[in-house]
């Protein structure tokens, strides 16, 4: 009799410790490796465009339904100054630098392969912008330049800003109404600036340059018109 009931028992335990493997094997496999964790972004972001973003319909949609309808352009001038005539020789010397290799020769209409989303007629009523400008690049169809004109709550803005990235840099160059609040990330500055307008008020204005971004444009652009001369040359399409 004794006998049995260990005989019973013993079987139950094996019963249970099957059900206890199997269990356990179909946990694991569910789970899986693990997924890996978000990529830090070294840069910022503008409704989730970053520097990596490639431009695609899907992009607009997203765009769209937050902004409103875009308007396009292919081949556009890029003139990378604010606020005057002369603030980025003053306070980011490399940017200005960069700008003149952007724009030579000095005196030129100089157009980029470049494709410029605008939007100005914002449907959204919760969205505090006037304009928005994303210009990307045509060979990587990544962003090179972000603008963004924002209307008259532009505290709600820097607080945005502050928490997102930290504490700013501060440039006053005109007293009170004329300002720049700046951060940097990587390679790449965000500016915030509050000029008056025509009647003394301040107007809030944002610009992203992701600057590696427009060296690469830069770049680019070069080979592809070393590439034509050579072309030209080995043809014999010289001018002369």
């Amino acid at each position: 009799m004794k006998l049995k009931i260990i005989k019973t028992i013993s079987f139950f335990v094996i019963i249970i410790m099957l059900i206890l493997l199997t269990v356990s094997c179909g946990d694991k496999e569910e789970t899986g490796p693990p997924r890996p964790a978000p990529e830090h972004s070294d840069s910022f972001t503008f409704f989730d465009i970053g520097k990596n973003t490639i431009i695609s319909d899907n992009v607009r949609k997203r765009l769209n339904k937050t902004l409103g309808d875009d308007a396009i352009e292919r081949k556009n001038i890029l003139d990378l100054e604010i606020n005057y005539d002369g603030f980025l020789k003053e306070y980011f010397e490399n940017l200005d630098k960069l700008n003149k290799k952007l724009n030579f020769p000095l005196g030129e209409r100089v157009e980029h392969h470049t494709v410029k989303l605008m939007y100005r007629y914002m449907q959204n009523k919760n969205v505090s912008f006037d304009y928005v400008e994303l210009v990307y690049s045509e060979y990587t169809r990544r962003p090179v330049l972000i603008k963004i004109h924002f209307k008259k709550n532009g505290l709600n803005t820097i607080d945005t800003l502050k928490q997102k990235y930290g504490a700013p840099e501060s440039i006053n160059w005109g007293g009170e109404t004329s300002k720049s609040l700046y951060w940097k990330k990587s390679n790449d500055l965000l500016i915030l600036s509050f000029v008056p307008d025509q009647f003394g008020k301040p107007k809030g204005q944002i610009i992203i340059y992701f600057k590696n971004a427009l060296e690469k444009l830069l770049k680019d652009e070069q080979k592809e018109k070393e590439k034509t001369r050579r072309e030209r040359t080995k043809s014999g399409k010289t001018a002369f």
